[in-house]
Protein backbone atom coordinates (compact mmCIF):
# COMPACT_ATOMS: atom_id res chain seq x y z
CA UNK A 1 0.00 0.00 0.00
CA UNK A 2 1.52 3.32 -1.16
CA UNK A 3 2.15 5.87 1.59
CA UNK A 4 -0.53 8.05 0.29
CA UNK A 5 -2.89 5.43 1.01
CA UNK A 6 -1.71 4.84 4.48
CA UNK A 7 -2.38 8.36 5.04
CA UNK A 8 -5.67 9.10 6.73
CA UNK A 9 -8.24 11.60 5.21
CA UNK A 10 -8.57 14.61 7.35
CA UNK A 11 -12.31 13.40 7.96
CA UNK A 12 -11.06 10.02 9.74
CA UNK A 13 -8.42 11.98 11.78
CA UNK A 14 -10.89 14.01 13.50
CA UNK A 15 -13.00 10.98 14.10
CA UNK A 16 -10.39 9.43 15.97
CA UNK A 17 -9.72 12.57 17.86
CA UNK A 18 -13.53 12.48 18.96
CA UNK A 19 -13.59 8.92 19.95
CA UNK A 20 -10.16 9.55 22.32
CA UNK A 21 -11.15 9.59 25.83
CA UNK A 22 -9.20 9.74 28.75
CA UNK A 23 -10.24 8.52 32.48
CA UNK A 24 -10.19 10.66 35.05
CA UNK A 25 -7.36 8.58 36.55
CA UNK A 26 -5.27 8.28 33.66
CA UNK A 27 -1.77 9.76 33.95
CA UNK A 28 -1.99 12.08 30.98
CA UNK A 29 -5.12 13.62 32.48
CA UNK A 30 -4.18 14.10 36.15
CA UNK A 31 -1.27 15.77 35.05
CA UNK A 32 -3.62 18.47 33.44
CA UNK A 33 -5.62 18.98 37.01
CA UNK A 34 -4.33 20.22 40.24
CA UNK A 35 -4.86 18.16 43.29
CA UNK A 36 -7.39 20.46 44.43
CA UNK A 37 -9.54 20.25 40.67
CA UNK A 38 -9.05 17.01 41.20
CA UNK A 39 -11.03 16.82 44.93
CA UNK A 40 -13.30 19.53 43.38
CA UNK A 41 -13.80 17.26 40.00
CA UNK A 42 -14.90 14.02 42.36
CA UNK A 43 -17.14 15.93 44.97
CA UNK A 44 -19.18 17.72 42.44
CA UNK A 45 -19.57 14.11 40.60
CA UNK A 46 -21.30 13.49 43.95
CA UNK A 47 -24.60 14.15 43.34
CA UNK A 48 -25.95 13.56 46.90
CA UNK A 49 -22.72 15.67 47.88
CA UNK A 50 -24.27 18.14 46.11
CA UNK A 51 -27.60 18.40 46.78
CA UNK A 52 -26.37 18.68 50.58
CA UNK A 53 -24.15 21.98 49.49
CA UNK A 54 -27.38 23.11 48.38
CA UNK A 55 -29.26 22.31 51.30
CA UNK A 56 -26.44 24.35 52.94
CA UNK A 57 -26.56 26.73 50.78
CA UNK A 58 -30.21 27.46 51.13
CA UNK A 59 -30.31 27.74 54.99
CA UNK A 60 -27.21 29.85 55.24
CA UNK A 61 -29.13 32.50 52.74
CA UNK A 62 -32.15 31.89 55.00
CA UNK A 63 -30.95 32.70 58.07
CA UNK A 64 -28.29 35.28 57.43
CA UNK A 65 -29.89 37.12 54.84
CA UNK A 66 -33.75 36.23 55.43
CA UNK A 67 -33.49 38.20 58.89
CA UNK A 68 -32.13 41.31 57.38
CA UNK A 69 -35.18 41.62 54.78
CA UNK A 70 -37.44 40.54 57.47
CA UNK A 71 -39.96 43.32 58.20
CA UNK A 72 -39.72 42.18 61.69
CA UNK A 73 -37.15 41.85 64.99
CA UNK A 74 -36.23 38.93 66.51
CA UNK A 75 -37.69 40.07 69.86
CA UNK A 76 -40.63 42.00 68.30
CA UNK A 77 -43.68 41.27 70.15
CA UNK A 78 -47.37 41.62 68.89
CA UNK A 79 -50.62 42.28 70.96
CA UNK A 80 -53.46 41.59 70.16
CA UNK A 81 -57.64 42.97 72.17
CA UNK A 82 -59.58 39.86 74.16
CA UNK A 83 -62.77 40.07 76.27
CA UNK A 84 -61.17 38.74 79.70
CA UNK A 85 -63.45 37.87 82.76
CA UNK A 86 -61.32 38.87 85.70
CA UNK A 87 -62.16 38.50 89.29
CA UNK A 88 -63.06 41.67 90.63
CA UNK A 89 -65.04 41.88 94.20
CA UNK A 90 -67.07 38.72 96.02
CA UNK A 91 -69.73 39.46 98.20
CA UNK A 92 -70.79 37.64 101.33
CA UNK A 93 -73.87 37.17 103.05
CA UNK A 94 -72.80 37.72 106.75
CA UNK A 95 -74.20 35.03 109.43
CA UNK A 96 -71.65 34.77 111.92
CA UNK A 97 -70.70 37.03 114.82
CA UNK A 98 -67.95 39.80 114.09
CA UNK A 99 -66.29 41.46 116.36
CA UNK A 100 -65.61 45.46 117.22
CA UNK A 101 -63.42 46.36 120.25
CA UNK A 102 -63.32 49.79 122.28
CA UNK A 103 -60.32 51.67 122.96
CA UNK A 104 -58.40 50.36 125.52
CA UNK A 105 -57.05 46.87 123.98
CA UNK A 106 -59.44 45.05 126.78
CA UNK A 107 -61.23 42.76 124.14
CA UNK A 108 -58.11 41.18 122.88
CA UNK A 109 -58.44 38.03 120.38
CA UNK A 110 -58.18 35.78 123.18
CA UNK A 111 -61.39 37.54 125.00
CA UNK A 112 -63.13 37.64 121.94
CA UNK A 113 -62.02 33.42 121.56
CA UNK A 114 -63.79 33.02 124.69
CA UNK A 115 -67.00 34.94 124.16
CA UNK A 116 -67.05 32.64 121.05
CA UNK A 117 -66.82 29.66 123.59
CA UNK A 118 -69.64 31.24 125.94
CA UNK A 119 -71.81 31.54 123.26
CA UNK A 120 -71.52 28.22 122.04
CA UNK A 121 -72.13 27.02 125.97
CA UNK A 122 -75.42 29.20 125.64
CA UNK A 123 -73.78 31.45 128.68
CA UNK A 124 -73.94 34.57 129.58
CA UNK A 125 -70.68 34.81 132.10
CA UNK A 126 -67.22 33.75 131.50
CA UNK A 127 -63.68 34.03 133.21
CA UNK A 128 -60.52 34.19 131.68
CA UNK A 129 -57.44 35.13 133.20
CA UNK A 130 -58.92 35.88 136.50
CA UNK A 131 -61.48 38.12 134.83
CA UNK A 132 -65.12 38.18 135.00
CA UNK A 133 -67.09 39.00 132.09
CA UNK A 134 -70.78 39.26 131.22
CA UNK A 135 -72.62 38.96 127.69
CA UNK A 136 -75.79 41.29 126.96
CA UNK A 137 -78.12 39.91 124.62
CA UNK A 138 -79.57 43.40 122.56
CA UNK A 139 -80.70 41.35 119.79
CA UNK A 140 -80.30 38.28 118.25
CA UNK A 141 -77.83 40.10 115.52
CA UNK A 142 -75.88 42.50 118.60
CA UNK A 143 -74.30 41.22 121.83
CA UNK A 144 -72.43 43.55 124.15
CA UNK A 145 -69.58 42.54 126.38
CA UNK A 146 -69.13 43.95 129.91
CA UNK A 147 -66.15 43.90 132.61
CA UNK A 148 -66.61 45.49 135.97
CA UNK A 149 -69.52 47.59 134.31
CA UNK A 150 -67.79 48.56 131.42
CA UNK A 151 -68.45 48.11 127.40
CA UNK A 152 -65.43 46.70 126.04
CA UNK A 153 -66.79 45.40 123.23
CA UNK A 154 -69.85 44.09 120.69
CA UNK A 155 -70.09 41.16 118.92
CA UNK A 156 -72.26 41.77 115.77
CA UNK A 157 -74.01 40.26 112.95
CA UNK A 158 -74.33 43.48 110.62
CA UNK A 159 -71.44 45.62 110.16
CA UNK A 160 -71.26 49.46 110.12
CA UNK A 161 -69.18 50.99 106.92
CA UNK A 162 -68.07 54.80 106.66
CA UNK A 163 -69.78 55.93 103.08
CA UNK A 164 -67.02 57.80 102.68
CA UNK A 165 -64.66 55.10 102.58
CA UNK A 166 -61.24 57.22 104.14
CA UNK A 167 -63.29 58.29 106.81
CA UNK A 168 -63.08 56.41 110.64
CA UNK A 169 -66.03 55.79 112.87
CA UNK A 170 -65.06 55.44 116.45
CA UNK A 171 -66.69 52.83 118.56
CA UNK A 172 -69.22 54.71 120.38
CA UNK A 173 -71.03 55.90 117.65
CA UNK A 174 -70.44 52.05 115.93
CA UNK A 175 -71.95 50.70 119.03
CA UNK A 176 -75.26 53.17 119.27
CA UNK A 177 -75.65 53.12 115.62
CA UNK A 178 -75.76 49.26 115.15
CA UNK A 179 -78.27 49.43 118.73
CA UNK A 180 -80.45 52.22 117.10
CA UNK A 181 -80.64 49.77 114.20
CA UNK A 182 -81.73 46.34 115.43
CA UNK A 183 -83.89 48.29 118.17
CA UNK A 184 -86.00 50.06 115.29
CA UNK A 185 -85.03 53.29 116.76
CA UNK A 186 -84.69 56.57 114.40
CA UNK A 187 -82.35 58.17 116.29
CA UNK A 188 -79.48 57.84 118.64
CA UNK A 189 -76.66 59.84 120.26
CA UNK A 190 -72.88 59.64 120.37
CA UNK A 191 -70.51 61.80 121.62
CA UNK A 192 -72.71 64.65 122.11
CA UNK A 193 -74.11 64.55 118.42
CA UNK A 194 -77.61 63.49 117.29
CA UNK A 195 -77.18 61.34 114.10
CA UNK A 196 -81.31 59.72 112.55
CA UNK A 197 -81.29 56.43 111.21
CA UNK A 198 -83.54 54.97 108.08
CA UNK A 199 -84.82 51.75 108.22
CA UNK A 200 -82.22 50.05 105.40
CA UNK A 201 -79.62 50.91 108.14
CA UNK A 202 -78.32 54.57 106.63
CA UNK A 203 -76.86 56.78 108.63
CA UNK A 204 -77.37 60.63 108.54
CA UNK A 205 -75.48 63.84 110.43
CA UNK A 206 -78.32 66.17 109.21
CA UNK A 207 -78.93 65.79 105.30
CA UNK A 208 -75.19 64.17 105.13
CA UNK A 209 -75.18 59.92 105.09
CA UNK A 210 -72.26 59.37 107.25
CA UNK A 211 -72.40 55.56 107.21
CA UNK A 212 -74.55 52.65 106.85
CA UNK A 213 -75.44 49.01 107.84
CA UNK A 214 -75.44 45.78 105.95
CA UNK A 215 -75.26 42.40 106.56
CA UNK A 216 -73.77 41.93 103.13
CA UNK A 217 -69.81 42.01 102.92
CA UNK A 218 -68.15 43.87 99.68
CA UNK A 219 -64.67 43.26 98.90
CA UNK A 220 -63.04 44.34 95.83
CA UNK A 221 -60.01 41.69 94.47
CA UNK A 222 -57.33 44.30 94.27
CA UNK A 223 -56.52 46.68 96.57
CA UNK A 224 -56.43 49.80 94.17
CA UNK A 225 -59.97 49.47 93.52
CA UNK A 226 -62.47 51.44 94.97
CA UNK A 227 -66.47 50.30 95.11
CA UNK A 228 -68.87 52.82 95.31
CA UNK A 229 -71.40 53.11 97.40
CA UNK A 230 -73.87 52.88 94.92
CA UNK A 231 -72.15 50.23 92.84
CA UNK A 232 -72.43 48.03 96.54
CA UNK A 233 -76.32 48.58 96.40
CA UNK A 234 -76.86 47.60 92.72
CA UNK A 235 -74.47 44.18 93.93
CA UNK A 236 -76.92 43.24 96.54
CA UNK A 237 -79.98 43.97 94.95
CA UNK A 238 -78.58 41.73 92.20
CA UNK A 239 -78.15 39.11 95.06
CA UNK A 240 -81.25 39.55 96.46
CA UNK A 241 -82.89 39.23 93.22
CA UNK A 242 -81.14 36.12 92.53
CA UNK A 243 -79.77 37.41 89.06
CA UNK A 244 -76.65 36.00 87.40
CA UNK A 245 -75.18 39.11 85.76
CA UNK A 246 -75.69 42.81 86.11
CA UNK A 247 -74.69 46.04 84.35
CA UNK A 248 -73.57 49.54 86.16
CA UNK A 249 -72.66 52.85 84.24
CA UNK A 250 -70.31 54.43 87.06
CA UNK A 251 -69.61 58.58 87.34
CA UNK A 252 -67.79 58.44 83.88
CA UNK A 253 -70.83 56.87 81.64
CA UNK A 254 -68.85 53.65 81.19
CA UNK A 255 -71.03 50.99 81.29
CA UNK A 256 -69.27 47.23 82.86
CA UNK A 257 -70.71 44.50 82.76
CA UNK A 258 -71.20 41.66 85.73
CA UNK A 259 -71.59 38.28 86.40
CA UNK A 260 -72.80 36.86 89.53
CA UNK A 261 -71.76 32.87 90.78
CA UNK A 262 -72.37 31.38 94.13
CA UNK A 263 -69.41 29.20 95.50
CA UNK A 264 -70.32 26.75 97.86
CA UNK A 265 -66.93 26.97 99.48
CA UNK A 266 -66.68 30.09 100.69
CA UNK A 267 -70.37 30.53 100.87
CA UNK A 268 -69.95 33.85 98.95
CA UNK A 269 -70.85 35.18 95.11
CA UNK A 270 -68.30 35.88 93.00
CA UNK A 271 -68.32 39.27 90.66
CA UNK A 272 -66.78 38.67 87.84
CA UNK A 273 -65.82 41.49 85.12
CA UNK A 274 -65.80 41.76 81.54
CA UNK A 275 -62.99 44.33 79.95
CA UNK A 276 -60.91 44.33 76.84
CA UNK A 277 -57.63 43.62 77.80
CA UNK A 278 -54.07 43.78 75.50
CA UNK A 279 -52.46 40.75 75.91
CA UNK A 280 -49.54 39.07 73.86
CA UNK A 281 -50.65 37.23 70.43
CA UNK A 282 -49.62 34.18 71.47
CA UNK A 283 -50.17 31.16 69.38
CA UNK A 284 -52.02 32.51 66.44
CA UNK A 285 -52.85 30.77 63.53
CA UNK A 286 -50.42 31.33 59.76
CA UNK A 287 -52.07 34.36 58.97
CA UNK A 288 -50.21 36.65 55.66
CA UNK A 289 -48.39 38.85 58.15
CA UNK A 290 -46.80 36.13 59.57
CA UNK A 291 -46.64 32.68 57.36
CA UNK A 292 -46.21 30.54 60.65
CA UNK A 293 -48.08 32.20 63.33
CA UNK A 294 -46.40 33.43 66.66
CA UNK A 295 -44.77 31.75 69.28
CA UNK A 296 -46.03 32.36 73.28
CA UNK A 297 -44.43 35.64 73.33
CA UNK A 298 -46.31 36.98 70.54
CA UNK A 299 -42.90 37.04 68.20
CA UNK A 300 -43.17 36.24 64.49
CA UNK A 301 -42.48 32.54 64.00
CA UNK A 302 -40.69 33.07 60.69
CA UNK A 303 -38.15 35.36 61.86
CA UNK A 304 -37.58 33.84 65.36
CA UNK A 305 -36.57 30.60 62.87
CA UNK A 306 -34.55 33.34 60.47
CA UNK A 307 -32.46 34.34 63.88
CA UNK A 308 -32.40 31.36 65.29
CA UNK A 309 -30.36 29.55 62.62
CA UNK A 310 -27.95 32.50 62.38
CA UNK A 311 -27.14 31.48 66.19
CA UNK A 312 -27.05 27.70 65.72
CA UNK A 313 -25.12 28.08 63.13
CA UNK A 314 -22.63 30.63 64.47
CA UNK A 315 -22.00 28.82 67.57
CA UNK A 316 -21.33 25.54 65.24
CA UNK A 317 -18.75 26.81 63.40
CA UNK A 318 -16.75 29.15 65.92
CA UNK A 319 -17.28 25.35 68.64
CA UNK A 320 -15.87 23.39 65.33
CA UNK A 321 -12.63 26.54 65.37
CA UNK A 322 -12.05 26.53 68.49
CA UNK A 323 -12.10 22.97 69.08
CA UNK A 324 -9.68 22.59 65.72
CA UNK A 325 -7.36 25.46 66.79
CA UNK A 326 -6.81 23.56 69.99
CA UNK A 327 -6.71 20.26 68.61
CA UNK A 328 -4.30 20.69 65.89
CA UNK A 329 -2.04 22.54 68.21
CA UNK A 330 -2.10 20.19 70.70
CA UNK A 331 -1.79 17.24 68.78
CA UNK A 332 0.39 18.67 66.27
CA UNK A 333 3.47 19.31 69.48
CA UNK A 334 2.43 15.41 70.90
CA UNK A 335 2.93 14.08 67.33
CA UNK A 336 5.91 15.81 66.26
CA UNK A 337 8.00 15.66 69.64
CA UNK A 338 6.88 12.45 71.30
CA UNK A 339 8.18 11.21 74.41
CA UNK A 340 7.16 12.98 77.57
CA UNK A 341 5.13 16.14 75.62
CA UNK A 342 3.17 13.23 73.60
CA UNK A 343 2.57 11.15 77.03
CA UNK A 344 1.69 13.80 78.79
CA UNK A 345 -0.97 15.65 76.09
CA UNK A 346 -2.27 12.29 75.24
CA UNK A 347 -3.56 11.58 79.21
CA UNK A 348 -4.88 15.32 79.27
CA UNK A 349 -7.03 14.06 76.66
CA UNK A 350 -7.42 10.57 78.53
CA UNK A 351 -8.70 12.45 81.08
CA UNK A 352 -10.96 14.48 79.34
CA UNK A 353 -12.42 11.69 77.37
CA UNK A 354 -13.15 10.35 81.05
CA UNK A 355 -14.82 13.63 82.28
CA UNK A 356 -19.28 13.49 81.76
CA UNK A 357 -19.38 16.59 79.41
CA UNK A 358 -23.62 16.63 79.54
CA UNK A 359 -23.46 17.20 83.56
CA UNK A 360 -20.75 19.33 83.52
CA UNK A 361 -22.55 21.36 80.92
CA UNK A 362 -25.89 21.46 82.69
CA UNK A 363 -24.25 22.43 86.02
CA UNK A 364 -22.21 25.26 84.69
CA UNK A 365 -25.50 26.07 83.61
CA UNK A 366 -26.98 26.37 86.50
CA UNK A 367 -24.53 28.48 87.69
CA UNK A 368 -24.61 30.75 85.38
CA UNK A 369 -28.36 30.79 85.93
CA UNK A 370 -27.93 31.88 89.31
CA UNK A 371 -25.16 34.25 88.01
CA UNK A 372 -27.80 35.81 86.50
CA UNK A 373 -26.14 36.17 83.81
CA UNK A 374 -26.57 38.08 80.33
CA UNK A 375 -27.90 36.27 77.51
CA UNK A 376 -25.29 37.45 75.16
CA UNK A 377 -22.17 36.59 77.48
CA UNK A 378 -23.79 33.39 78.19
CA UNK A 379 -24.03 32.38 74.74
CA UNK A 380 -19.98 33.29 74.56
CA UNK A 381 -19.11 31.24 77.96
CA UNK A 382 -21.39 28.63 76.46
CA UNK A 383 -19.25 28.77 72.68
CA UNK A 384 -16.22 28.40 74.71
CA UNK A 385 -17.59 25.70 76.95
CA UNK A 386 -18.31 23.68 74.00
CA UNK A 387 -14.64 24.08 72.36
CA UNK A 388 -12.96 23.49 75.17
CA UNK A 389 -14.94 20.24 75.87
CA UNK A 390 -14.26 18.75 71.61
CA UNK A 391 -10.72 19.21 71.32
CA UNK A 392 -9.49 15.91 72.43
CA UNK A 393 -10.84 14.42 69.11
CA UNK A 394 -8.97 16.55 66.44
CA UNK A 395 -5.78 16.28 68.95
CA UNK A 396 -5.90 12.62 68.29
CA UNK A 397 -6.40 12.48 64.77
CA UNK A 398 -3.82 15.18 64.03
CA UNK A 399 -1.12 13.31 66.14
CA UNK A 400 -2.23 9.73 64.47
CA UNK A 401 -1.05 11.94 60.80
CA UNK A 402 1.77 13.25 62.14
CA UNK A 403 3.38 10.48 63.55
CA UNK A 404 3.16 8.79 60.19
CA UNK A 405 3.87 11.95 58.34
CA UNK A 406 7.21 12.75 60.15
CA UNK A 407 8.85 10.10 59.12
CA UNK A 408 8.98 10.62 55.38
CA UNK A 409 12.06 12.06 53.53
CA UNK A 410 10.29 15.17 53.36
CA UNK A 411 10.29 15.69 56.48
CA UNK A 412 14.03 14.75 57.15
CA UNK A 413 15.10 17.35 54.06
CA UNK A 414 13.40 20.20 55.91
CA UNK A 415 15.49 19.03 59.15
CA UNK A 416 18.46 18.95 57.44
CA UNK A 417 17.87 22.46 55.92
CA UNK A 418 17.40 23.62 58.89
CA UNK A 419 14.22 25.12 59.20
CA UNK A 420 12.57 25.98 62.98
CA UNK A 421 10.46 23.60 64.12
CA UNK A 422 7.73 25.67 64.86
CA UNK A 423 8.17 26.18 60.84
CA UNK A 424 8.22 21.99 60.23
CA UNK A 425 5.09 21.51 62.28
CA UNK A 426 2.76 24.08 60.99
CA UNK A 427 3.98 24.92 57.71
CA UNK A 428 4.97 21.10 56.35
CA UNK A 429 3.27 18.55 58.39
CA UNK A 430 -0.32 20.42 59.21
CA UNK A 431 -0.78 21.04 55.82
CA UNK A 432 -0.76 17.49 55.08
CA UNK A 433 -3.73 17.13 58.00
CA UNK A 434 -5.47 19.45 56.10
CA UNK A 435 -8.19 17.34 54.07
CA UNK A 436 -8.82 15.09 57.09
CA UNK A 437 -9.65 18.25 59.24
CA UNK A 438 -11.56 19.77 57.05
CA UNK A 439 -13.77 16.39 56.39
CA UNK A 440 -13.64 16.07 60.24
CA UNK A 441 -14.84 19.90 61.06
CA UNK A 442 -18.04 19.48 58.63
CA UNK A 443 -19.09 16.59 60.15
CA UNK A 444 -18.73 17.84 63.20
CA UNK A 445 -20.65 21.04 63.10
CA UNK A 446 -23.59 18.67 62.51
CA UNK A 447 -22.56 17.29 65.99
CA UNK A 448 -22.67 20.82 67.76
CA UNK A 449 -25.50 22.13 66.52
CA UNK A 450 -27.22 19.27 67.80
CA UNK A 451 -25.67 19.72 70.92
CA UNK A 452 -26.57 23.38 71.10
CA UNK A 453 -29.87 22.35 70.49
CA UNK A 454 -30.62 19.72 73.13
CA UNK A 455 -29.19 22.27 75.68
CA UNK A 456 -31.25 25.15 74.51
CA UNK A 457 -34.16 22.93 74.64
CA UNK A 458 -33.13 21.67 78.15
CA UNK A 459 -33.10 25.42 79.17
CA UNK A 460 -29.60 25.45 79.40
CA UNK A 461 -28.15 27.09 76.28
CA UNK A 462 -29.15 30.20 74.59
CA UNK A 463 -31.73 31.99 76.31
CA UNK A 464 -34.08 34.75 75.60
CA UNK A 465 -34.33 37.24 73.72
CA UNK A 466 -31.73 35.54 71.71
CA UNK A 467 -33.55 32.59 69.42
CA UNK A 468 -32.16 29.11 68.23
CA UNK A 469 -33.88 26.30 66.96
CA UNK A 470 -33.15 24.51 70.28
CA UNK A 471 -35.30 26.82 72.46
CA UNK A 472 -37.55 27.44 69.49
CA UNK A 473 -38.66 23.70 69.76
CA UNK A 474 -38.45 24.22 73.63
CA UNK A 475 -42.42 25.09 73.69
CA UNK A 476 -42.94 21.11 73.11
CA UNK A 477 -42.51 20.70 76.94
CA UNK A 478 -46.08 21.84 76.80
CA UNK A 479 -48.11 18.81 75.41
CA UNK A 480 -51.43 21.68 74.58
CA UNK A 481 -48.96 22.90 72.27
CA UNK A 482 -47.07 19.73 71.14
CA UNK A 483 -51.13 18.47 70.24
CA UNK A 484 -51.95 21.73 68.71
CA UNK A 485 -49.98 24.33 67.30
CA UNK A 486 -47.56 22.42 64.78
CA UNK A 487 -46.58 25.51 63.35
CA UNK A 488 -44.14 26.32 66.51
CA UNK A 489 -42.27 23.46 66.68
CA UNK A 490 -42.57 21.25 63.31
CA UNK A 491 -40.61 24.21 61.42
CA UNK A 492 -37.37 24.16 63.88
CA UNK A 493 -37.08 20.45 63.66
CA UNK A 494 -37.26 20.24 60.15
CA UNK A 495 -35.04 23.38 59.52
CA UNK A 496 -32.35 21.51 62.21
CA UNK A 497 -32.63 18.12 60.53
CA UNK A 498 -32.06 19.20 57.14
CA UNK A 499 -28.87 21.31 58.27
CA UNK A 500 -27.65 18.28 59.98
CA UNK A 501 -28.18 15.91 57.23
CA UNK A 502 -26.89 18.77 55.05
CA UNK A 503 -23.92 18.79 57.20
CA UNK A 504 -23.16 15.01 57.12
CA UNK A 505 -23.93 14.61 53.59
CA UNK A 506 -20.87 16.89 52.73
CA UNK A 507 -18.68 15.63 54.83
CA UNK A 508 -19.10 12.13 53.97
CA UNK A 509 -18.69 13.61 50.07
CA UNK A 510 -15.43 15.71 51.07
CA UNK A 511 -13.84 12.30 52.85
CA UNK A 512 -15.24 10.33 49.75
CA UNK A 513 -13.30 13.31 46.94
CA UNK A 514 -10.17 13.48 49.45
CA UNK A 515 -9.57 9.87 49.43
CA UNK A 516 -11.02 8.08 46.32
CA UNK A 517 -10.29 4.80 47.79
CA UNK A 518 -13.01 4.94 50.62
CA UNK A 519 -15.57 5.13 47.60
CA UNK A 520 -17.07 1.93 47.24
Amino acid sequence: MSENEKKLSPEAENETENTTQYSLNDDRRVKVLSPGALVAKRFFRNRLAVTGMIVLIAMFVFSFVGGVISPYKQDQKFYRTDIQVKDYAGILHNEEFRYLAAEGGKFSSAVQAQTLLALQKKTTEFTYRDVDYTIETISDELLAVYTGGELIGVATKELINPSNESAKLSFDFSYHALAAKVKGEPSFESEGKTYTIDVDGNVFDGETEVAYISAYIVRAVMADVFLTREFKNQLIDAVEAGSKEFAYTGADGVTAEYTLKYNAATKAWDVKQETDTTVFDTYSEPTKEHPLGTDRNGMDMLTRLMYGGRVSLIIGFIVVFIETILGVIMGGISGYFGGWVDNLIMRIVDILYCIPSMPIIIIIGAAMDAANLDPSIRMLYLMLILGVLGWPGIARLVRGQILSLREQEFMTATEACGISVSRRIFKHLIPNVIPQLIVTMTMGLGSTIILEATLSFLGLGVRFPFASWGNIINDVNNVFVLTHYWNIWIPAGVLLLLTVLAFNIVGDGLRDAFDPKMKR
